[in-house]
């Protein structure tokens, strides 16, 4: 047999196989079967196949899972949830728009407008998301999209969604959701439970890197739409810019799927007895957690996620200690490692310096170091005990 032999082969596999997870197809070239159906494919609609970039039927069914997942009809897959935040405002956003971001964003996010965006002409404001009447008066005729977040991140304050949403759709601005932390689980934001006219967003963005991977072992993002020319629009900016996703990756999403909801749930519970038992602890000025009571925007939270929240909460330590301390704390704990991300099977632990994140101290947040906690899938009496013997490495100015 000769190379040519050996890339022509005839073989075929028989029809018939099935299996509980979809097959994976890497591809580049995608063979047509004459130059009508080349001409005629087109790689804006999912009717068909072009070229590995535009979608192979592994992407497709990972998208039309995720649409699903959070109440949506289209999605495109990214390298990473931050490339999805970019193809969003690369998309929508043109010279002489402006938008908006909460004063609590993801922090790339709004480097990506400081940095980036103006380059293009495009400005930005930031609002106090805990405060509609502020995003409300912040809008003008530029503003073009608004971007939303719940909780906020790090110091994890919930917003009341149905009114900052309320209020955009009524100047007709869109918005455009970082739905990482709910993993459309905690709740619809397609549909947010509301009484009279329907209310929800117009775009979600989802780090698919956290729950839907569950692994911590790769990196990829989504974006997500109920609107099809919402969808066109910024499928025509991804095809652009190139934004692809290898298979393999795309495969260990779709096998994580399968246990999300397990997942989230158990994160979850370890998360509140957690946060609860470092409510107890002389060493902590705040817990800050939207599912606990007195958490900052929990009646927000009550009032659309069905008791439902991602297993991730940062605590305040009470101002006496130093940030030499609160570091060394972070350091001394075995289990909790040193890292960023969130939502794997490994817990998680990072001391943020809030001061160099604001630009002014939050609303409703004690003063002290700020530590955050992501929880993985070890046992939660080991974790407390991890905590409990790290707190021990503050000494004598606990009190």
């Amino acid at each position: 047999m000769n190379s040519t032999q050996i890339i022509h082969h005839k073989y075929t596999p028989p029809a018939g196989f099935n299996a509980p997870q979809a097959p994976i197809y890497k591809a580049s070239t995608v063979i047509f079967e004459s130059v009508s159906a080349m001409r005629q494919r087109d790689w804006q609609n999912k009717d068909g196949y072009t070229y590995g970039l535009h979608g192979t039927p592994t992407t497709f069914t990972l998208e039309a899972k995720l649409a699903s997942l959070e109440g949506g009809q289209h999605c495109l897959l990214t390298p990473s949830g931050l490339a999805s935040i970019a193809c969003v405002n690369l998309a929508l956003l043109t010279h002489g728009d402006e938008v908006l971001i909460p004063s609590n964003c993801y922090g790339p996010n709004l480097a990506m407008a400081k940095n980036e965006l103006t380059r293009y002409g495009i400005t930005h404001q930031l609002y106090d998301a805990m405060n509609p009447a502020d995003l409300a008066a912040k809008l003008s005729a530029r503003s073009k999209l608004v971007w939303l977040e719940a909780p906020g991140s790090v110091t994890m304050e919930f917003p009341d969604l149905v009114a900052l949403v309320r209020i955009c759709q009524e100047r007709g601005v869109m918005t455009a959701l970082d739905n990482t932390w709910g993993a459309g689980l905690a709740f619809h934001a397609f549909a947010l439970p509301t009484e009279g006219k329907p209310c929800g967003v117009d775009i979600t963005i989802h780090a698919l890197t956290k729950y839907p991977s569950g692994s911590a072992n790769l990196l990829m993002g989504s974006v997500i739409t109920k609107d099809a020319a919402i969808f066109h629009t910024i499928r025509r900016c991804h095809m652009h810019f190139g934004w692809g996703v290898a298979a393999n990756d795309v495969e260990a999403v779709l096998v994580g799927l399968h246990t999300l909801p397990l997942r989230y749930a158990a994160q979850d519970q370890v998360a509140r007895s957690l946060a609860s038992y470092l409510q107890t602890r002389c060493e902590i000025a705040q817990v800050l957690h939207p599912a606990l009571e007195g958490g900052l925007g929990h009646a927000a939270w009550a009032s659309i996620c069905a008791n439902q929240a991602a297993g991730i909460f940062s605590v305040i330590f009470k101002p006496e200690f130093t940030q030499a301390q609160v570091d060394r704390f972070c350091e001394s704990l075995q289990l909790f490692k040193l890292g960023y991300s969130w939502a794997g099977p490994m817990s998680l632990v990072v001391p943020y310096q809030l001061e160099a994140m604001r630009p002014e101290w939050p609303t409703g947040v004690a003063r002290g170091a700020l530590v955050r906690l992501c929880i993985g899938l070890e046992s939660v009496t080991d974790l407390q005990a991890d905590l409990a013997q790290a707190l021990q490495t503050l000494g004598a100015n606990a009190r």
